[in-house]
């Protein structure tokens, strides 16, 4: 496979990420808050050779325009905006993190516009309802940048944080990389967003087949919570990546790519 294309929208408001044949079936990566799209350059070379591959940048990292007023239903809409602009209809969307909390918002503003959603490593809901959960998390996320730390001084712990065992080195390399390149203003919004994201009471309306992908080590999706969160959507599968942490993609991603690959290809067979 060659390099994935680095590419921006006609509007010029999202940059991206792509390989494959353009007529193939749409298979788009959204990252997570320390990530970026070239996160997932293994994936668009593993599944670029039968979809069309594309990892989008979120608004506000790598080429993206920020969005004026950060939210998930915004990014959600974005998220859609980027889909039509692509010409992308009827995707697989894959979302990580808070890419999967994008996901579950889509599929409530735009319940069809999607064939199929892998969940990976991503929660139904943000903290606790009284919220000083979300409190203390936001605070040791946020505490050291107005200490004065940096994103590029920060990322090599906030990433050791994030992993399992015996993690790839490359991917590590690149996930340091993607966490340290994430500007400030851009990382502050995002975690704020998550603040009061609750999707529980929809995961019942999820009508697509649905993958929930996750990781034995994940603290921050922990493997019984997606185990739980999959039996309320109705055709869910539910895989768990043994000594996982948070970035399985970098982690383990043979093993992700896997485990994705025996959700996808079926529809691949089907399109042909």
């Amino acid at each position: 496979m060659s390099q994935p294309a680095s590419m921006i929208t006609g509007d010029g408001r999202f940059a991206y990420e792509t390989a494959g044949d353009p007529d193939a079936i749409p298979l788009i990566f959204l990252h997570g808050i320390g990530g970026a799209a070239r996160a997932w350059r293994q994936q668009l070379a593993t599944f670029g050779n039968r979809f069309r591959a594309i990892a989008w940048d979120m608004p506000g990292y790598g080429g993206s325009a920020p969005l004026p007023n950060v939210s998930i239903a915004a990014l959600a809409d974005a998220l859609l905006q980027f889909t039509d602009q692509l010409g992308a209809a009827n995707p697989i969307l894959v979302g990580h993190s808070i890419g999967g909390m994008i996901v579950q918002k889509w599929l409530v503003q735009s319940p069809k516009l999607a064939r199929a959603v892998v969940l990976a490593q991503t929660s139904p809901a943000f903290g606790k309802a009284d919220g000083d959960w979300q409190k203390s998390f936001i605070s040791a996320r946020l505490g050291p940048l107005d200490r004065g730390e940096t994103m590029k001084s920060l990322a090599p712990s906030l990433v050791k944080e994030l992993v399992g065992d015996d993690p790839d080195p490359k991917g590590m390399e690149l996930a340091r990389e993607c966490m340290a390149s994430v500007p400030e203003a851009s990382y502050r919004a995002m975690m704020l967003a998550l603040i009061g994201f609750d999707q529980r009471k929809t995961l019942k309306d999820i009508a697509v087949p649905t993958l929930l992908l996750s990781g034995s080590r994940d603290n921050n999706a922990p493997a019984p919570m997606m185990a739980k969160t999959a039996t309320y959507i109705p055709a869910a599968e539910y895989v768990e990546l043994p000594g996982v942490g948070h970035l399985a993609n970098l982690e383990r991603p043979g093993a992700f790519d896997k485990a994705l690959a025996n959700f996808v290809d079926p529809f691949v067979a089907k399109h042909g």
